[in-house]
């Protein structure tokens, strides 16, 4: 069975691309897209797209900000271009509440064109059942 915080998370991660006018293309958890790819080693939580602009989306818990490998992972999928690579990908990075300054600070540790391609979307607090 699927953790009810995990699938709240995604969910408020999808409603901001479709805020932001993506069309989502697979996602985890739900009923009628399918699950999004693995994208080199890594699993995504969402694919979107934007007339040609693609968008990965990825929400993360506060105990993976402080991987080591999480930095690799972010410049990894920040910087992905499969078949198109005048096409670079827009990394939306759901980040709870409490752990924004950190996730900035991890980001800020990148590259500029690296930066640039990374956009934060604070998630709202939830309770676990």
């Amino acid at each position: 069975m699927i953790p009810k915080l995990k699938r709240e998370k995604v969910d408020y991660l999808i409603d901001h691309l479709w805020q932001h006018g993506y069309l989502t293309l697979s996602r985890k958890y739900g009923k009628y897209l399918p699950t999004p790819p693995m994208i080199g080693d890594y699993e995504v939580d969402a694919v979107a797209k934007y007339k040609k602009k693609i968008a990965i989306g990825l929400t993360v818990s506060e105990e993976e900000l402080n991987e080591h490998s999480f930095l690799s992972k972010l410049n990894f999928l920040a910087n992905y271009n499969a078949r198109f690579p005048q096409n670079k990908i827009t990394l939306f990075l759901g980040v709870p509440n409490n752990s924004i300054v950190k996730a900035s600070l991890l980001i800020s540790s990148l590259n500029e064109e690296t930066q640039k391609h990374i956009k934060i979307v604070t998630l709202p607090e939830t309770k676990a059942d």
